[in-house]
């Protein structure tokens, strides 16, 4: 079971290139899509969920043409898209049993044994009759994934499911997802590298609508090992460092500026540095922005 892209592009009308000869295959499990805001992380789930139509290229799921047979991969699809509404005064009990109907579940108890089932997998049993517009952000993206489970899907989109999350309802919802992905392809889209390693076994990297990186995290990290180093500097000492060496992050640690930098050997005054996700992934950017000095 895997979801397959190829040479996947899209250009807007007006003239904005938001994915350019994507290629990607997915396995099972959950593969995480991490990019900056406008990188075209969000085109790319709603072409995958035949929200829009693609230039070029094309999508194969499971033995499913995506692009010629929208009805079959709709089949099997669950959605969370990054803006999930909700109506406020209707109960998540209503609601859920509302859109199972809509899913083709029509017998009164077979439906109500799946929305059971789905209100207490993620949580909301207790829930069940309060309404909607009750919800925190982080009750609302739970209904979503019950939503988006609806019919036993085989391939699941989630799109920036953890924007504006506490960190405590952060933890249950990657809980959720790490338990529903064991058996189906987990697309998920997301701008917080903390959701990628925490989560994927495999990911990939877009900006400017194209692939920059992929691979598996921990793989990703090692090829850092040895090539990467910290050092805390004043502003003035920032923008000095910034014209000899290439400045993969800056970060705040207890107030003090910290910055990482990409070297094959310590630069003077620098000290080694254990590589992290968001290193592997500001590297990456860098690349892509810098092509010529990356090389």
């Amino acid at each position: 079971m895997e979801l397959k892209l190829e040479g996947v592009s899209k250009t807007y009308p007006n003239g904005v290139k938001a994915l350019q000869d994507v290629t990607l295959t997915i396995p099972r499990g959950m593969f995480g899509l991490l990019g900056p805001n406008g990188a075209g992380k969000s085109t790319l789930m709603r072409s995958v969920a035949t929200l829009q139509e693609v230039d070029t290229g094309a999508m194969t799921f499971n033995g499913i043409d995506i692009r010629k047979d929208k009805d079959r991969l709709r089949d099997v699809l669950g959605y969370l898209p990054q803006d999930f509404g909700v109506y406020p005064k209707v109960s998540a009990w209503d609601m859920l049993d509302h859109l199972a109907q809509l899913k083709g579940i029509t017998k009164r108890g077979p439906r109500h044994d799946v929305v059971r089932a789905l209100l207490t997998k993620t949580n909301l049993w207790d829930y069940r009759f309060h309404r909607l517009g009750g919800y925190s952000g982080g009750m609302k993206q739970r209904f979503g994934i019950a939503q988006a489970l609806l019919g036993d899907p085989k391939l699941i989109i989630v799109d920036e499911p953890t924007a504006g999350l506490d960190p405590a309802e952060r933890f249950r919802f990657h809980n959720l997802l790490a338990e529903i992905s064991e058996d189906v392809v987990v697309l998920l889209s997301t701008h917080i590298v903390g959701d990628a390693a925490d989560l994927c076994q495999a990911m990939a990297i877009l900006a400017g609508g194209k692939v920059i990186l992929s691979g598996h995290p921990l793989a990703l990290m090692k090829q850092l090992d040895g090539k990467l180093w910290k050092k805390f500097v004043s502003s003035p000492e920032l923008e000095e460092v910034g014209k000899s060496l290439p400045v993969i992050a800056v970060r705040r640690v207890a107030g003090k500026r910290l910055v990482h930098v990409f070297a094959e050997s310590a630069p003077a005054g620098f000290e080694p540095v254990e590589p992290d996700l968001e290193d592997v992934y500001f590297r990456a950017l860098w690349q892509a922005q810098t092509p010529a000095k990356a090389a």
